[in-house]
């Protein structure tokens, strides 16, 4: 997701971020430097880091390194960041492969044609873990690599908002009005995909013992203006599978023409290994699309994602656009252009280096470790939210047992476990489920059982430091948190955009689990 930021004003930008009365200190004009031996006895360590405008000089290539180098110590350790499912980890070998392939514009498929066909392999191997139909050429699969799931949503809405569009035309019937229904713990990009391409959102929503789609409800909330169901195969909260074969069921049923498109962002690489007989995928026949990461348990970094039809029916033409660019001609359906290569390369490395085997060992081993992890929470008197023995995703969601009487929150043990450098999120639940408080923990690749047992160490620390305060010192400290964490004090947001009402957040004040 990428943040929209806002330009500041000269007088702001003047005014920078020091202290009252620390602007009007003056020193000398560093001297043009001459044989310095280190970077910080030179004249940029003393002068401020461009922020707002570019300089008018150029820099030496080793300060340049060095300074935002030490910019960035701020940030936190990506691998203590127990909030994201995002890939933290991978083998020198293939970083290796995709820095080379970092000059490379993936969609220039006349230059590089080895690299669309490694795109291809990827597709073909994903839509077979996918169950897709191969018997024939009419009705085998396609599919396209994203920049990340949020654009294979987008896609998917498209086509599926334009067959309905097609269908509603051919019998005369009125087009101007769809819409979709989905679980009210959606990801964001959800709310974004209806917002943008004007289709009306309706929702199931969770309540305070089940935190997935109802399927007799979102059946229910179907009519002839539905362009289709969205199911999770892994939802951002509590990492559950939602039921998609009842729902499927229940639509063959009812003889309902409703597609079923599954959103396995965190999923789609997990369910095949650790459940592969958990019907959720193509072997439904209502599921018409299904989009994936590749970087979340598809094991490779940021960037990459997968969107899978089940046949040319289910993806329009008209949306597919046959472009002849810089000498080739070219099938496209994209929301983006020019991208690097150097994703899908990672992606096609990881398939081909691990195997099913490789994929099931890594994918059973987080199983087991999410599973570890819960048991030693229930026993320090969490209580346990999500499922646990491959029911979900490898991920743990617990809150504090309201019978215990805590003088302090959930969102109090987060502050205290990022004192001890841990990014452990907490969240209030989806809409009408609200009143709950949660934390989170995603077990990734790089989370090994010793990892492990340093965390549950520092969680009962955090409890133990936590029932020694008292109430006011909590609430004192919550506060003192709040007005000086990097979100507070990084006002990029413009004025003009806050306490929107059209979203689940601005309606209902849900709060979006980091994915």
């Amino acid at each position: 997701m990428v943040h929209l930021t806002s330009v500041p004003s000269d007088a702001t930008a003047r005014q920078g971020s020091l202290a009252d009365g620390l602007e009007k200190v003056r020193f000398d004009d560093p001297a043009e430097d001459e044989g310095v031996a280190s970077i910080y006895g030179s004249r940029f360590a003393a002068q401020e880091l461009p922020q707002h405008e570019m300089p008018d000089h150029e820099m030496p290539k080793e300060v340049a390194y060095r300074l935002i180098r030490d910019d960035l110590t701020l940030d936190g350790n990506p691998m203590l960041n127990l909030a994201s499912f995002v890939t933290t980890y991978m083998e020198e070998e293939v970083e290796k492969l995709m820095a080379e392939a970092l000059p490379k514009n993936f969609i220039d498929y006349e230059e590089y044609p080895q690299t669309a066909e490694i795109q291809n392999r990827c597709v073909s191997m994903i839509a077979r873990m996918f169950n897709a139909p191969t018997h024939s050429e009419d009705e085998s699969a396609m599919g396209t690599s994203t920049v990340g799931s949020s654009e294979a949503i987008m896609l998917g809405v498209l086509s599926l908002k334009r067959r309905w569009q097609n269908k509603r035309k051919a019998e005369g019937k009125d087009y101007s009005r769809p819409n979709i229904v989905m679980n009210a713990a959606v990801q964001v990009c959800w709310e974004k995909a209806a917002r943008y391409f004007e289709v009306e959102e309706r929702y199931s929503f969770c309540t305070e013992d089940r935190y997935v789609i109802d399927p007799e409800e979102a059946v229910n909330l179907v009519d002839e203006n539905t362009i289709g169901i969205c199911a999770i195969v892994g939802t951002t909260y509590t990492g559950e599978y939602e039921d998609v074969k009842t729902i499927n069921d229940l639509l063959v049923k009812k003889n309902i023409d409703c597609p079923i498109h599954v959103d396995a962002a965190s999923g789609g690489f997990v369910a095949p290994f650790v459940v592969p007989d958990l019907p959720w995928d193509f072997r439904l026949e209502k599921v018409v699309s299904i989009n994936v990461s590749g970087h979340k348990y598809g094991l490779v970094y940021p960037g990459v994602g997968w969107v899978v039809w089940r046949s040319p029916e289910f993806l329009p033409k008209e949306l597919v656009f046959n472009i002849n660019y810089l000498g080739a001609d070219q099938a496209s359906f994209t929301l983006n252009f020019s991208k690097g290569a150097s994703q899908v390369i990672g992606q096609y490395y990881q398939m081909i280096r691990l195997g099913k085997r490789g994929y099931r060992s890594i994918m059973i081993n987080l199983t087991r470790i999410s599973d570890y992890l819960s048991t030693n929470l229930k026993q320090l008197g969490f209580i346990i939210m999500s499922k646990g023995g491959g029911q979900g995703l490898p991920l743990v969601a617990f809150r504090l047992d309201p019978a215990k009487g805590h003088h302090y929150d959930e969102f109090a043990v987060v502050h205290q476990l990022r004192e001890r450098g841990w990014v452990v999120p907490a969240y209030t639940m989806a809409p009408h489920s609200e009143s709950l408080k949660l934390m989170r923990v995603v077990v990734r690749e790089d989370f090994s059982r010793s990892r492990c047992d340093n965390l549950v160490k520092d969680i009962k620390l955090a409890l133990q430091t936590l029932n020694e305060m008292d109430k006011k010192t909590v609430e004192n400290h919550q506060e003192h948190v709040k007005r000086n964490t990097a979100a507070t004090k990084h006002k990029n947001s413009h004025p003009h955009y806050s306490k929107e009402k059209h979203s689940l957040q601005g309606k209902h004040g849900k709060t979006h689990a980091v994915c």
